[in-house]
């Protein structure tokens, strides 16, 4: 280690920021060019001015070295796939017809074509599309856009870092392509991915790089000898080059562990660690591996995923921990600030004594460049900061805002009990059958139907004063009988009522639920063009008033078919919320899951005999370390349980996941014990099926047979194929048919015609069942 025991040329960085723009610019520019609204070259201007308003925002706040490459149409993997010549074979005459087009093909799908596959990306609410490669894959390197847009800021007169997935990361993140052997590892092609890094490298040289960061989150997760030894050949090779710019190998979400002395050995220049949260662990980590001599550190110390202000005295702690394991300590925040939103400066609803606690990007990044010139310059240059952002965060500490003793008595009062049905699932199958009296296969829906512009406007109107409260809800009321009506049309045998209320699944209850706060602008990317405002988690949780009894009451009175309660789960409440990080995060959830509870025991006593709790969120929480993941599943399980263990036996209860890997939580899964789940498996050609097949899952499933994210409409015959399929796996009484996920971000003509082919295919698969 070196003996350096101050920071003079300590710098500020980010590794990326929100793509969206102020006004979510890029989707709107997007969804236009996919209407024919917007023009390729309008496009192409509204990402540039973006791409330079950011930059120029960083360089303005402090920020030495902006990052370029991050910025993205829909995805920075899809990025990557395009870098690195991965094109699925069914999309290349798409793309060599329209390099834009068939970009967004891959991501979307066509009518003829399917979209690649799309996962969580690691334990976050963002999703990326999965890569595709097989034993024929072939590499061919294709670095127009990151060289363009490292050219765009060089041209600005910024220093420039250019950011890319790594190759190993980009490797261990893809799937088998369809056709290939499940068992095919993409990780046996480095060798041929390598020359083509190798090349995207001397070409960001050639323009102008004097760094590029290569991003290896996967290596924070578990990892074999093999694959840790593919990291070490990977990063001996590239740093190797002679024609290449210095490297920066960066990982966060968690510590780097076993991986950490291998990148630290590597001929690379510099590492960006993670240091915050459970990645706190990297610091000693970092001292057992002799630190990085002759190399830079980025020290990742501002949390990148949450919104609450740093400790900026305890980070420089952390900083000054630092000092003596590497030539030189810059500072930025954990990972890229894609996973918060841009400004917190323009809440200006928010409770101002509230608002000083909060840190969207640009406070996180004004929060990096104040550590990095404490670092350099001593505490006494950074004074007046250090004073108010004491004064913030004892304020919080203290407010009555974050505890309520009537919550907490009651949390502390539950005993296991609470979180078991009295009635084991035989017993509770019976008695639903009886009930329901629904026929074999039965079809529903996850919950939403399309968003219309009327109904968005309906809510602006009411926001504006605009439109009274009955006005509202008459508009409101129009739109269920619309939805149960054609649901009762298509033939759907439990209903839904649409939920035109809700602006979102977890920000409307947020709004309904004592402890959330809610923001204007708070967006953040989910995927693509899809945009969600986390609420806020500040406080002790409680309910003050039933939150969706009335709307499902008034579907449920429009039809003898049986309409599901809708309600989102405690894990997602949290998980796509900015959760409060004052507290262990089991104590807040059985908080939400005591208020969710109160909700559920009046939607039965309003004689709703289906209510499905959703929890998307909780394969996408689960740590990346194994050995974290037991104390985390037990106390996400306990509080689904919790939620919904209060009903009688008659009650059915679903719950429903989509987009992530499945695989790692199928015993969770059956801890949760919900009578029936639905799971998203269309671009996973019923994986999951099997999967719950093989552990012996003994419960009703719904694997879902359309792929809502994607504008294509399957025909009836591919839904009925779909089925079949799903029959491999799962006895005919125990399967259901529907969506792979809720209809809110689609048309209403996409949906009429997907549901009218599932209710037909149902119908058809169902007769084939009786005959056979």
């Amino acid at each position: 280690m070196t003996s350096k025991t101050a920071a003079a040329a300590s710098r500020a960085t980010v590794y990326g920021y929100p793509r969206q723009g102020p006004d979510r610019e890029l989707k709107k520019a997007i969804e236009g060019y996919w209407k024919g609204r917007v023009t390729a070259d309008a496009l192409r201007e509204t990402a540039a001015g973006l791409r330079r308003g950011n930059w120029r925002q960083l360089a303005d706040i402090g920020v030495h070295e902006v990052p370029t490459g991050d910025f993205s149409y829909y995805d920075h993997v899809l990025d990557t796939t395009v870098m690195v010549g991965a094109v699925p074979a069914r999309h290349r005459a798409a793309v060599q017809d329209s390099a834009l087009d068939g970009y967004f093909a891959m991501a979307r799908g066509t009518q003829d074509v399917a979209p690649l596959e799309m996962t969580k990306w690691f334990d976050t609410n963002y999703h990326y599309l999965v890569p595709e490669l097989g034993p024929d894959t072939v590499f061919t390197a294709d670095s127009a856009k990151q060289v363009a847009e490292l050219s765009e800021a060089v041209a600005l007169g910024h220093t420039a870092r250019p950011v890319l997935v790594g190759p190993v990361s980009y490797l261990l993140l893809a799937k088998p392509a369809p056709g290939v052997a499940a068992d095919f590892e993409p990780l046996t092609l480095l060798d041929r991915l390598l020359p083509v890094y190798a090349e995207v490298l001397a070409d960001l040289r050639a323009a102008g790089a004097e760094w590029v960061q290569l991003d290896e989150p996967a290596l924070v997760a578990d990892r074999t000898p093999a694959e840790l030894n593919a990291a070490a050949r990977a990063y001996r090779e590239l740093g190797t080059l002679t024609d290449r710019p210095k490297l920066l190998v960066a990982s966060y979400f968690d510590r780097l562990g076993e991986a950490l002395p291998v990148l630290a050995k590597a001929p690379v220049e510099g590492l960006a660690l993670d240091f915050t949260g459970p990645a706190a662990a990297n610091v000693d980590d970092l001292a057992r591996a002799g630190g990085l001599p002759g190399k830079r550190l980025v020290a990742g110390v501002v949390d990148g995923r949450n919104v609450w202000i740093n400790d900026l005295k305890r980070s420089l702690s952390t900083l000054a921990s630092l000092l003596g394991f590497a030539d030189r300590v810059d500072v930025a925040p954990s990972c890229s600030l894609l996973h918060v939103p841009l400004n917190a400066a323009i809440e200006r609803e928010l409770d101002p004594q509230v608002a000083r606690w909060l840190a969207f990007a640009r406070q996180k990044t004004e929060e990096v460049v104040t550590l990095a010139q404490g670092l350099s310059e001593g505490t006494g240059a950074i004074a007046p900061r250090l004073s108010a952002n004491y004064a913030a965060l004892a304020s919080r500490t203290s407010s009555a805002l974050t505890s309520d003793p009537a919550v907490r008595a009651r949390a502390q009062a539950v005993t296991d009990t609470d979180g078991r049905r009295s009635q084991p699932y035989p017993e509770r199958t019976a008695a639903q059958r009886a009930r329901l009296g629904l026929p074999l296969l039965p079809t529903t829906t996850i919950g939403s139907f399309p968003q219309t512009s009327e109904l968005r406007t309906a809510r602006a109107d009411l926001r504006a004063g605009r439109l009274d409260a009955a006005g509202y809800d008459e508009r409101m009321a129009a739109e269920i009988r619309e939805v149960v009506a054609f649901q009762e049309e298509a033939g759907l045998d439990v209903l839904v009522h649409g939920e035109p209320e809700r602006n979102d699944m977890v920000q409307y209850f947020a709004e309904r639920l004592k402890g959330y706060l809610a923001t204007r602008h708070g967006w953040v990317q989910s995927y693509g063009t899809r945009y969600v405002r986390p609420p806020i988690l500040a406080g002790d949780i409680s309910r003050p008033e039933p939150m969706s009894v009335e709307w499902t009451r008034y579907a449920q009175s429009l039809t003898p078919r049986p309409v599901k309660g809708m309600l989102t789960g405690p894990v997602t409440m949290l998980a796509w919320s900015f959760v409060r990080d004052d507290q262990p995060q089991a104590e807040t959830a059985r908080q939400v899951a005591l208020a969710l509870r109160d909700e559920v025991t009046d939607l039965e006593a309003a004689g709703t005999a289906v209510i499905q709790v959703d929890e998307p969120a909780l394969r996408e929480t689960l740590p990346l370390r194994a050995a974290d993941r037991a104390a985390y599943l037990a106390w996400a399980t306990e509080s689904f349980r919790l939620t919904t263990a209060g009903v009688r036996a008659d009650t059915q209860i679903h719950t429903h996941m989509c987009y992530a890997e499945f695989g790692d939580i199928v015993s969770a899964i059956d801890d949760l014990d919900a009578d029936v789940i639905s799971l998203e498996a269309a671009r996973s050609h019923m994986q999951v099926a099997d999967e719950l097949a093989t552990v012996g899952y003994p419960r009703e499933v719904g694997p879902g047979v359309h792929d809502i994210h994607s504008p294509r409409v399957p025909s009836a015959d591919e839904v009925a194929a779909l089925l079949r399929k799903g029959l491999g796996a799962i006895p005919a009484e125990r399967l259901w048919v529907n969506p792979d996920c809720g209809l809110k971000t689609r048309g209403w003509p996409e949906v009429r015609a997907a549901l009218e082919h599932l209710a037909a295919a149902a119908r058809t698969v169902r007769s084939e069942v009786r005959e056979g």
